[in-house]
Order: C-alpha cells, then sequence, then structure tokens
C-alpha cells in the first residue's frame, strides 16, 4: 500500500454522529484509514485498509489535515458516554490504539522508547576515552587518554497526551582525566591533574552546565544548550547527548546525531538493543583531499557499534565503540588506528526535581533558564590555533641544511621537505614571499618544490608573484613549479585558469611554454579523474590542446600538443592522434602511438585497429620500425583477432632481422609473463605454416623482457625492458618501464625511453630500408607517476653531434630533478564522543634521474646508462587535539634507493653483443612508530620506536640470450687490461 501515498491528502471524516480521519488517495480515489483497528457498521477494519469510494459510503468530507507526519494533529480524540458522564478516549501513540477511559500507558511496558520518570534524579557514571596506536599494535601502550565523569538526569516535563514526549536535563559532574594504559609516574602527564587543572576554569564551567534534550520515543528532537560556551565543549555534549538516541525496536532509519545525519540500524532482543551506525552514510561537511590514484592513496575502514542494556524501558548500561583504521594501499603494513569508547552505566536514584506543568515546552525551556537556545546536535567545527609554533621563516631556518642539493639524497631531506609542506599550508602569501625572496639558489627549487606542492590559494599566489615567465634567467624555477603543478594530488581550478593565463600571456622560455602546455594535459587528466571534467576552466584547456593538435603546422608545436594529450588521454583526442600516427613524421608518429598506448581498452575501437594494421603492415607508405612495433604492440595488447595475430607473425620472416628479432622477442614475453593476446597468439601458434623453425630462429641482438620487482597482497610492481637496434647494431630505441598495481588498478611509475636515429653514416654502416635519409638525432622521454615530462634532445643534428661529442664532460643529462609529493590525504573523522580525530597520510619522493650515451668510435662500442636515485618517506599521522589535551600517533617508512639501467654495445662483429643489466643497490629501510600526548601545561609523553634492516642489492634477471652476450662483452674487456 505504501506506493498508494505517494498522493494522497488527510481528510476529517464524518461516520454516522462520529468524527474521524482518513486518507484520501488521488491516484485511485479511495480513502485508507489511518486507525489500526477500529469499529465501522460491525466490521472491524485494518490499518490502511480499504473503506470504499466517497460516494458509496455515504462519508462526509470535512476538511484536509495541516501536517500528515503528526499523529496527534492526525488521530482526533473520541468521546463517549458511560452512565451519564462523558469520558475522551485519546490515541495510545506507543500501542497504536484508543485508550479506555480512565487508563494511561503502563510505564513499565517494554513498548515505546525509553524514559524516566519525575521527581526522581537518576545517576550515571560515565567515560569517554580514546586510543591512538599503530594497526597492528596492542592496547596495552597506546596513546590517548579518559574523562571520567558522573551524569545526572532529570525529568523536567512530559506531555499529558503522550508519555514517550519527555523534556530531559543532563548534567556532568566530577569530572577527571585519567591514561588509558598502563604508565609509570614518570611517564603519567595526568599525575597530581585534576579537571579544573586540565580544562581551565571556564571550559569545566561550561561543562558542568547542563543540556536540555526533546525526547520523544527514543529520539532527540530538539537539543537545548548556551550559545556562548567553546564549541569543543559542546561537541563533547553532544557526543553524551548522542547516546540518548536509541530505538527499542528492529528497526533500520535516518538519525541526526554528533556524527551528521547517519543511516542506522537497531537490532533488539529483550532487554537489550544493539545499535550499528553506518558512518560511510553519514551526511556533513567534510573538509579534506586525497591522491588522484588509488595505488597511491590510503583504504580506510570505519565502524560504529553500541551495545544497550534496558530494565523496564530505563537504560541501564550504554556501550559504544568506534573503531577507525587507516593503511596506506602500496603497504598496508603502514597504518594507524583510532578507538573511541563510551560508557554509560546507571548508579542509583535519588530524589529529583517534581514535574513542571506546562503545555508548550518552549515555556518549560524558558522556566528552567531564559538563555537556552536550540542548537544543533551534528557537532560544530572547532579551530585550533598553535600559540607556540615558530613564524614560517624560523620554521625554514631549522630545516635548510638538510634541502641542500648535496643532502637529496637522503631520506631527512624528503622527511623535511614533507614537514615544510604542512608549515606552508598555515602560512599568508605575505610570509611564503618573504621567505622565497630571502633564499639563495642552491636550495631555492627545492623551496619552490614545497611551496607549489603546499597546493593553497596563498602558496599559488606567491609562486605567480615571484616568478617571472617574461624572463628566461630563472628557467629551472619555472620549470620545478610547473613540474610540480603537474604531480599535485588535488588540483584546483584556480591552478588551471592562472596556468592557462600565464599561456596567453608572455612566456620569453620556448621550452617553458611547451612546458606549460604539457602540464595543462596532466591536470585535466586529473580533474576529469575526480568527475570534474566539465568545470568552465577545464573545458577552455581541452579545446585549447585539441584545438592546437588538429590545427599546428610546426613539427616541434604538434609533439608539444600530443604530449599534453598524452598526459590527458581524452577520448575526443583519438582521431587527432589516429592521423598523427599515420601521416606524420618518425618521431610523431611515435609519440602519437605511444599516447594511444596509454588509453584503457575500451576506447580501441575497430578505427583504431584498423589503422594500427595499415600502419604496421605499411598500406599507405613506408614506416620506421620503430613505430611498426609500436603499432604491433597496440594490437596484441587489445584483444586481437584470430587473423590479425596470424598475419603479424607471418610478417616476421619478410622483416629486417632486428625487427624480426624483436618481435619474437615480444611475443615470446607475451606468453611467459601472460600478458594481453597470449590465447590467441597461443591459439594462432598450433598451425605450424606460422610456427615453425625458419620463422622463429631468427638471429639478432633486440629484445623485449619483463618481469616482477614485487609481489604481494598489498601491492605488485613489474618492469619492462624492450630494446631496439638498427642493422648496424646502433641503438634505435631502448623503452624501459615500471609499473605499480594495487586496488585493482595500475600507475606507471617510471617510463625512459631514450631513441636514435640516422647515426649509421658515423661507422660507415648503411641504413635500413626507409631509414636512409633520418635526421641524426637522440634523445630521452621520460614518463613518472603518471606524468609526461617534456623530452630532453641529448643532439640534433651531424654538426650538434660533433661539437657535443669534443665538448662531452661525461657527465649523464638530467631529465627531472626535485622533490615530489606523491601521497597526501587528509580526512577528519568526527568521533560520536564530540571528540575529532584528524588524519593525515603524506609520502614525499626526492628524485633524480638521468641519462646518456656514450658513443665510442675508437673501441666501436657504444653505452647507454639510465640512472634512477631516489629517496622516499611515507608519514602517517592520526591526532585528537581537544585544545586541552593532544595525543596521536605516527607510522613511517623510509628508504634510499638506486636503480641503473646499462645497455652495452660492442659492434666491432657482427651479429654484435649487446648487453643489457638493470641493477639495484643494496638500500636501507626503516619503519617508526612513535605516540605522543601533551597538555597545555607543557607535560608531554613521547614513545618512540623503530626498526632498520638492509635490503640486499640485486641485478634483475633477463633473458637467458643476455646473460651469454654480457659473459662475452666482459670477457673480452677482462682480456684488453692485460699486460703485454
Amino acid at each position: 500500500m505504501s506506493g498508494l501515498f505517494d498522493k494522497r491528502v488527510d481528510l476529517r471524516i464524518q461516520l454516522g454522529n462520529h468524527l474521524h480521519k482518513a486518507r484520501y488517495c488521488r491516484m485511485d480515489g479511495k480513502l485508507l484509514e489511518r486507525f489500526k483497528e477500529f469499529n465501522w457498521n460491525g466490521t472491524r477494519v485494518g490499518e490502511n485498509s480499504y473503506i470504499g469510494e466517497p460516494e458509496e459510503s455515504g462519508i462526509v468530507l470535512l476538511q484536509a489535515e495541516k501536517d500528515p507526519n503528526d499523529l496527534n494533529s492526525v488521530m482526533e480524540a473520541e468521546e463517549v458516554t458511560i452512565n451519564g458522564t462523558r469520558f475522551t478516549k485519546k490515541w495510545c501513540q506507543v500501542c497504536r490504539f484508543f485508550r479506555p477511559p480512565r487508563c494511561r500507558h503502563c510505564y513499565t511496558s517494554q513498548r515505546g522508547g525509553p524514559r524516566f520518570n519525575a521527581e526522581k534524579t537518576y545517576k550515571y557514571s560515565y567515560t569517554m576515552e580514546v586510543q591512538l596506536d599503530r594497526g597492528r599494535g596492542t592496547d596495552k601502550d597506546s596513546a590517548g587518554f579518559k574523562i571520567a565523569s558522573n551524569i545526572n538526569v532529570d525529568l523536567l516535563w512530559r506531555n499529558s497526551s503522550n508519555e514517550e514526549d519527555q523534556l530531559i536535563r543532563i548534567t556532568i559532574t566530577d569530572v577527571n582525566f585519567e591514561n588509558v594504559s598502563e604508565r609509570t609516574d614518570d611517564k603519567n602527564i595526568f599525575k597530581d591533574s585534576t579537571g579544573g587543572g586540565i580544562l581551565g576554569k571556564t571550559n569545566l564551567a561550561a561543562l558542568k552546565s547542563p543540556v536540555l534534550i526533546h525526547w520523544i520515543n527514543g529520539k532527540v528532537k530538539t537539543y537545548y544548550s548556551f550559545s556562548n560556551e567553546p564549541v569543543i565543549i559542546q561537541n563533547i555534549k553532544r557526543g553524551l547527548t548522542s547516546l540518548f538516541q536509541v530505538q527499542l525496536t528492529t528497526t533500520s532509519q535516518t538519525e541526526v546525531d554528533v556524527s551528521g545525519k547517519c543511516k542506522v540500524n537497531y537490532q533488539a532482543h529483550d532487554n537489550k538493543v544493539t545499535k550499528v551506525k553506518l558512518l560511510n552514510s553519514c551526511k556533513r561537511v567534510q573538509k579534506g583531499f586525497t591522491s588522484h590514484s588509488k595505488v597511491l592513496g590510503v583504504n580506510t575502514t570505519s565502524t560504529s557499534a553500541s551495545i544497550y542494556l534496558l530494565e523496564k524501558n530505563l537504560i541501564r548500561s550504554v556501550l559504544s565503540e568506534e573503531h577507525i583504521l587507516v593503511s596506506l594501499n602500496l603497504r598496508r603494513e603502514l597504518a594507524a588506528k583510532v578507538l573511541s569508547k563510551q560508557r554509560l552505566e546507571f548508579q542509583l536514584t535519588k530524589t529529583g526535581p517534581k514535574q513542571i506543568q506546562a503545555e508548550q515546552i518552549s515555556s518549560v525551556v524558558n522556566s528552567v533558564n531564559p538563555e537556552y537556545v536550540s542548537i544543533p546536535l551534528t557537532s560544530a567545527a572547532v579551530k585550533v590555533t598553535c600559540k607556540r609554533c615558530p613564524s614560517l621563516i624560523e620554521y625554514w631556518k631549522t630545516i635548510r641544511e638538510e634541502l641542500e642539493p648535496k643532502n637529496l639524497a637522503k631520506a631527512s631531506a624528503t622527511r623535511s621537505f614533507l614537514l615544510l609542506v604542512q608549515a606552508l599550508r598555515k602560512a599568508k602569501k605575505e610570509d611564503i614571499l618573504k621567505v622565497l625572496r630571502s633564499e639563495k639558489d642552491s636550495t631555492l627549487p627545492q623551496l619552490v618544490d614545497a611551496v607549489t606542492s603546499a597546493q593553497t590559494s596563498a602558496s599559488l599566489a606567491a609562486m605567480l608573484e615571484f616568478l617571472d615567465f617574461g624572463n628566461d634567467s630563472s628557467t629551472i624555477l619555472q620549470e620545478r613549479f610547473l613540474y610540480a603543478c603537474g604531480f599535485a594530488s588535488h588540483p584546483t581550478e584556480e591552478l588551471l585558469k592562472a596556468l592557462t593565463a600565464k599561456l596567453n600571456g608572455k612566456i620569453k622560455s620556448n621550452d617553458i611554454r611547451e612546458t606549460v602546455v604539457i602540464i595543462i594535459g596532466a591536470l585535466i587528466r586529473k580533474f576529469c579523474q575526480k568527475g570534474q571534467c566539465e568545470l568552465p576552466a577545464v573545458i577552455k584547456a581541452k579545446e585549447m590542446i585539441l584545438n592546437g593538435a588538429e590545427s599546428a603546422k610546426k613539427e616541434s608545436d604538434i609533439e608539444m600538443y600530443i604530449l599534453s594529450l598524452k598526459n590527458s588521454l581524452l577520448p575526443d583526442a583519438i582521431p587527432i592522434l589516429l592521423k598523427h600516427a599515420e601521416s606524420g613524421t618518425g618521431p610523431i608518429s611515435n609519440i602519437a602511438l605511444s599516447t594511444i598506448q596509454k588509453y584503457d581498452r575500451v576506447y580501441i575501437t575497430e578505427e583504431v585497429r584498423k589503422t594500427m594494421n595499415r600502419i604496421y603492415h605499411q598500406n599507405r607508405r613506408t614506416h620506421e620500425k620503430t613505430v611498426r612495433t609500436s603499432a604491433a604492440g597496440i594490437i596484441f595488447n587489445n584483444n586481437p583477432s584470430y587473423m590479425e595475430v596470424k598475419n603479424i607473425l607471418l610478417s616476421i620472416g619478410e622483416l629486417p632481422t632486428e625487427m624480426s628479432k624483436y618481435l619474437l622477442s615480444k611475443i615470446q614475453d607475451i606468453l611467459r609473463f601472460k600478458l594481453p593476446g597470449s590465447e590467441m597468439i597461443w591459439k594462432v601458434l598450433k598451425d605450424t605454416a606460422v610456427h615453425n623453425y625458419d620463422r622463429f630462429s631468427k638471429i639478432g641482438s633486440s629484445s623485449a623482457y619483463s618481469g616482477y620487482m614485487k609481489q604481494g597482497t598489498d601491492s605488485s610492481s613489474t618492469y619492462s625492458l624492450d630494446i631496439l637496434y638498427s642493422g648496424s647494431g646502433i641503438l634505435r630505441k631502448s623503452n624501459m618501464n615500471i609499473f605499480i598495481f594495487s586496488q585493482e588498478t595500475e600507475l606507471q611509475a617510471t617510463q625512459v625511453v631514450i631513441e636514435a636515429q640516422g647515426l649509421e653514416s658515423l661507422i660507415a654502416a648503411k641504413a635500413d630500408e626507409g631509414e636512409g635519409d633520418l635526421e641524426s638525432l637522440a634523445g630521452m622521454s621520460a614518463v613518472l607517476f603518471d606524468v609526461q615530462l617534456k623530452p630532453v634532445t641529448f643532439f640534433r643534428g651531424y654538426s650538434d653531434l660533433m661539437a657535443k661529442m669534443f665538448t662531452a664532460t661525461g657527465e649523464p643529462m638530467n631529465v627531472v630533478k626535485g622533490l615530489i609529493l606523491l601521497v597526501d590525504h587528509a580526512q577528519s573523522f568526527q568521533l560520536q564522543s564530540g571528540l575529532k580525530a584528524i588524519v593525515e597520510f603524506q609520502g614525499g619522493l626526492a628524485i633524480d634521474i638521468s641519462g646518456g650515451m656514450d658513443f665510442s668510435l675508437w673501441y666501436q662500442e657504444s653505452k647507454t646508462t639510465v640512472t634512477n636515485r631516489g629517496a622516499v618517506v611515507v608519514i602517517g599521522n592520526i591526532t585528537v587535539d581537544s585544545l586541552f589535551i593532544k595525543s596521536g600517533v605516527e607510522v613511517s617508512v623510509e628508504t634510499e634507493a638506486l636503480l641503473d639501467f646499462i645497455s652495452t654495445v660492442k659492434f666491432s662483429e657482427y651479429p654484435f653483443l649487446v648487453c643489457m643489466q638493470m641493477v639495484k643497490d643494496e638500500f636501507p629501510f626503516r619503519q617508526y612508530v612513535t605516540k605522543y600526548e601533551s597538555l597545555p601545561s607543557g607535560k608531554s609523553y613521547v614513545s618512540r620506536k623503530g626498526r632498520k634492516m638492509l635490503v640486499a642489492g640485486s641485478e634483475f634477471p633477463l633473458h637467458h640470450e643476455n646473460s651469454a652476450m654480457c659473459k662475452k662483452i666482459f670477457a673480452k674487456e677482462s682480456d684488453s687490461e692485460e699486460w703485454f
């Protein structure tokens, strides 16, 4: 019948000489009786039963009701005459029938809600406690505190027509503070302390001032307190009041309490009620942010349950517990937890105040104290100010030494960076500018990283005022600012507007202009991942890069816009990318194809697959082998058809030697690692025309290999190395990838691609088919945490190559260097006790990726080196700050690592010798847990524990042929060093 009430109106009806109330459904013209049961013309009619059509029943429709949800207004009292005396029969909301004359609802009945009796003071003991610890910690050594007190509950007023309608007064007395775990006297900050000494006289007096609650059937309808009380004190009393929000029947409903508007499930059995609050459903104003990537995010679990024991509708005891666990997705072991408890236990009753006689509850409240006001039961925000904190410039001076370039490979530098970001988030624009303008050149780039990573309006305004994009003397700082914007965990529309405005303004350095466009693409993707793709600033930025990629004429401009599209991954960009992939020059085609490779499979349509097949099989024009192999990779990774795989395998015998060897290695790697497309490849290989010795025995040095760096339950990481050489033995393309998998998502942690072309003339070798006219070129491109960076060119053209060969210092060329805020999560949890837990997880990375390519005509050898050096620190912090007590726990991990990828080629003989090495050096790993408590008086307790270990270095395994070649190369080098 519930569907009938969508279109209904309450009516007064006349049945004979009696007035009753019913509901008239406008949808089907039927009258629905509101009563549970009543007699009408000798027939018993149930609740919401069909009475009949108005014209059939002879019922007189009198008027519509004002409030159909209020049972008092819907239910009309009946008057009956017994022995000549008139009596009024009133509707009982609890029992849901008209009470007989001279009857009241039974107070000892378990039906209805909890209640108190007049002229009695009910005394309870009340404790609230908070425990904080690491995820797997025990309760024996937790940080936190306990507030113990007594509670007086008085019934001041009861509605004469509804016994469940009550006004009660709650008063807190005898407040004391205790530890939550056993401590010796020297570690007990509460020793010799009183409630007044810790709270202060004003706060203690406010805490002891009573509150009033309008209580109907176990629901807090209105909460009365004093408006001038400190917010934290009001929240604590709201937390106590929320315990009186209870239903005595099994039901599910939405309630408003200190946590907000939440869904609640009740389970009632005899004298026990279990209440489970679904914290994830609570609706309230939330402040916080998290990383855009789930891999770099945190996992939060929270539960809330309360157990009520009752005796004849009197609350005897309440035990309420909330558990919150926050862990890092990448490493679940790095976790912190909060346990919040409330315990209310009945002690005794004493003589209490007399019940106030009044019709209106407002007059009752006013008679108790006219200063009482109705305030929301949901907690209010508490402003926390730091009274003893140093100024920003003072704090900067204490950590500046740690951020010197010589210290950036240390974990202490990354930890200082994270602490500086926290300080900058609380600073004003003027203070930030003061620090920026006073700093020297060596630490200024690191300071720019930190200020940009703060991601506040003040920090952004300070950076925009500090940097002059119309001057090319500070391009390093401008580049560091832009890259920090690209790695932003929660970019704002204000930031995107600022970069778009800069692009339309004066930028003297063309490299910086290109970087701005590329980073705008990264910001667009992060907005779209958060469901904010339709913001005005985002729409404008999308149109800019799409139109630019479509209309650009200069090759450098086309590359710039395609790299921006690679960061944004806009579905609308796929037709543009296909055009450039098929008709562009080698570098442009390569960038376009590498962009298409990053799209999800749902966007690889039939048109995309047709284009990839045309490129690989060169149906319309000749393509470089780097372009063709990229097209083949896209086909293999996106559910290839039987004929697509078969045509590629059949073509292998007719390809240049190194390209054939590369594709064979790629296919073997797909099969061994069970990558997408492996099932179809196995199916095609059953055909002996495809799978035979002649086709699969090609010699060469090119290769492709994938493997696991780590396999775990919380996260896994893989690496892959693809090397493609020209027929003369010179490196054509190397591609190193590291992916991290967690929470069923992947993150491209690192990609370093080194490409070279047109170098065959240096050793008087013949270029491969279709590549004879290529310009001499070598460069490196990097992707870091899903953000494409601006490529670096080693040399362009023969004259540039010769100049750099004679002036080379042997030092590698830097691709990216700086401090990156990887993990950035801030969240607040409103505890039912009225306190608030603040969760902050931050992870920083000090990174230095550099690469180089050494080429020796004398020794007929080339060596390509990519060095990844970094220091990682992740800190998780949960704090409960009640202004008069601060308690928290901090968990952290840190490490410093070095990963080298080295490719050595000896082309003095053919087939030339190639050795690839991927080496991880020995590195330290440290983990810490810090627990702390402090009082405004200066008393504090800190416990810090840690463990350290040294992780052995290793060389990651590659294919067997590579190992054999490495032995030959290093054996030859050893022989050349002998005396003669």
